[in-house]
């Protein structure tokens, strides 16, 4: 008896199981189940699932009777249909340690009271098996192949049918009375930081009623402006990548699905400056661009060398910027062995439309640098690329730096020496290893010892991260009143030494609009979150309005000119997006969240 209750209770070649097959069962006795074939098994199952049913023995208890008898077990979905999931098979072991209760399970006034969502529960398991591998591909249900090929099942619609109504008598009333109650189903709330009283009323009209708040006077004497940055999730590197992404349900993947979620929340957030990573070369020559300029964002987009189908694109409103110049670098060098990668960096100079006379302008950056933990090496090197390039676009009539903003996937942790050379604007990597460079990795496998210099001579870059020939143009002019002869001597004296220094060197000034750990309770903030890790890489960095105040946000207007930092949009820790599936999820459709800040620009 016991093994024909266990073939009878295991159909599963009938994808609607766990759903209104079980349903009918409940109806008669909690055992009955589809008729049996002539050979007295269940005619839908394949061979060795048959062979399976007879030779399996499951030790089942009351309390799987009775949730099978329960009257909302119709509104249940057996994990084994998840179309990313294994095949599951049973096991001659006791299943009761397999199963779990749904969360309302109890008196009915519990379930109507709970605060549950229809299409939740409906994709949520009531209870898991021990899944197992099949001896190949061939040997796996049709049904199954269709959902993960993405196609549907379209063998049985009448019974589809069938379900979805049983489903929504028994569970409408209930999702009617809650619907009013609750937040957007999957979403975890960011709410913004301010540094400025003035700016958030200011900001929570902007945001909120999509209008901006600025008096004639305050328009003429400041400029205010948004930038984002927001590593998007090429599709073909998710794909390449689908190990990380098992949390994931098959249909939230497809980008399809993706892209109009990314432009809702690029809509939301409305930036005035758009900095993105992973943008795939044929989505933005079809569908990205085109949707952004609807926007009134002019689009500036490079892709990525090789065969890489994807790029750094930055976009802006074309209402409050208009551009000066478009800056690609590459990163990848055919002569150089070091520089193997594909990866590339962007940097525009934008001229603001200010309402007052001034000639200032404000550079943007925007790359995506190598994920490899154990190559800080190359990751140095393109960092020291692109710094080199914004420092030979920023310069100013009088020498100084315009406002620099850059954002980007740094594949960097904060606190690692990458991160520090960014911040403090010196490294001195003489004994480090090249897996400690990115802190991507808690026991480093890279165990090299960074070279002296990192890069050859040829790359044309000095350890001050500037293009040689513009720093002894540098030189020169500023030896202009020396003699021929000392000018000559003095070139020698600063460049020879810097072929053994083991110290890089920048003098922009940055810090960091996200301090990446919440002040109270000192939990670390994340910008991606998958199945493998949920750690901080993106980053917006900006060049301060005043050095004594560059890591204080919203501190006082500084005569030096620069930028001031009136608020961000809080991240979140990894305890937040799990409870939401982590990311991709229903409403966030990358692995990444977008970083999202308030400048102010202060005249000079």
């Amino acid at each position: 008896v016991l093994r024909r209750r266990a073939e009878l209770a295991l159909p599963w070649g009938d994808p609607l199981w766990g759903c209104w097959g079980c349903t009918k069962a409940v109806a008669g006795s909690p055992w009955a189940g589809p008729a049996l074939g002539p050979t007295g098994r269940h005619s839908m199952l394949p061979r060795h699932m048959q062979r399976l049913g007879r030779d399996c023995i499951a030790h089942w208890n009351g309390s799987q009777i009775l949730t099978l008898n329960s009257p909302v077990y119709s509104c249940m979905r057996w994990a084994g249909h998840y179309p990313w999931t294994a095949f599951p098979f049973p096991v001659s072991a006791d299943f009761s340690a397999n199963w779990r209760f749904p969360q309302f399970f109890g008196p009915w006034r519990h379930f109507q009271n709970s605060n549950w969502d229809l299409d939740n529960f409906v994709q949520s398991s009531c209870f898991h098996l021990p899944k197992s591998s099949m001896k190949s591909e061939g040997e796996e249900p049709l049904t199954k192949k269709r959902r993960l090929s993405g196609q549907s099942d379209t063998a049985a619609p009448e019974e589809e049918k069938s379900f979805s109504n049983q489903k929504e008598a028994l569970c409408l009333s209930v999702a009617q009375n809650e619907e009013k109650h609750r937040s957007k189903k999957g979403t975890v709330k960011r709410h913004w930081e301010y540094f400025c009283q003035h700016s958030r009323t200011m900001k929570i009209k902007n945001f909120e009623n999509k209008e901006t708040d600025q008096s004639n006077t305050e328009s003429e004497a400041k400029f205010d402006f948004t930038v984002m940055s927001y590593n998007i999730l090429s599709q073909n590197l998710l794909e390449d990548n689908s190990h990380l992404y098992k949390h994931c349900r098959q249909r939230l993947l497809i980008w399809t699905y993706r892209f109009p979620n990314i432009l809702q929340e690029i809509k939301q957030l409305d930036a005035d400056v758009l900095c993105l990573q992973e943008v795939q070369e044929d989505h933005y020559r079809t569908e990205i661009k085109s949707s952004l300029e609807s926007l009134g964002y002019h689009c500036e987009y490079k892709m990525r060398t090789g065969r890489k189908p994807d790029g750094c694109a930055i976009c802006f409103k074309t209402s409050k910027f208009s551009l000066i110049s478009s800056n690609p670098v590459e990163f990848f060098r055919h002569d150089i062995p070091l520089l193997d990668r594909d990866n590339i960096g962007l940097v525009l100079l934008l001229q603001p439309r200010l309402h007052c006379k001034t000639n200032a302008a404000v550079c943007i950056a925007n790359t995506h640098l190598l994920y490899n933990p154990r190559r800080g090496d190359i990751k140095l090197t393109q960092l020291a690329m692109l710094l080199a390039e914004i420092a030979s676009v920023a310069p100013q009539k009088d020498g100084t730096f315009c406002p620099i903003i850059i954002c980007g996937d740094f594949n960097s942790v904060p606190g690692s020496p990458l991160y520090r050379f960014i911040k403090e604007g010196k490294l001195n990597y003489e004994g480090l290893a090249i897996g400690k460079v990115s802190g991507q990795e808690q026991f480093p496998r890279g165990q090299r010892i960074l070279s002296i210099p990192i890069w050859p001579k040829k790359l044309g870059i000095s350890q001050n991260c500037v293009y040689e020939i513009k720093q002894q143009q540098k030189e020169e002019n500023a030896g202009e009143k020396i003699e021929a002869a000392k000018l000559g001597n003095s070139q020698e004296i600063v460049i020879a030494p810097e072929k053994l220094s083991s110290k890089l060197q920048h003098h922009l000034n940055l810090s960091s609009v996200y301090s990446h750990y919440l002040p109270e309770s000192g939990i670390p903030e994340v910008t991606t979150c998958h199945s493998r890790s949920a750690v901080t890489v993106d980053y917006i960095f900006y060049s301060a309005a005043n050095d004594n105040t560059a890591a204080q946000p919203g501190a006082e207007d500084s005569f030096h000119g620069g930028l001031k930092l009136l608020g961000r949009l809080a991240l979140l820790t990894e305890k937040d997006l799990w409870t939401v599936n982590g990311l991709p999820n229903e409403n966030n459709s990358s692995d990444h969240l977008p970083l999202l800040a308030k400048f102010r620009l202060i005249e000079r």
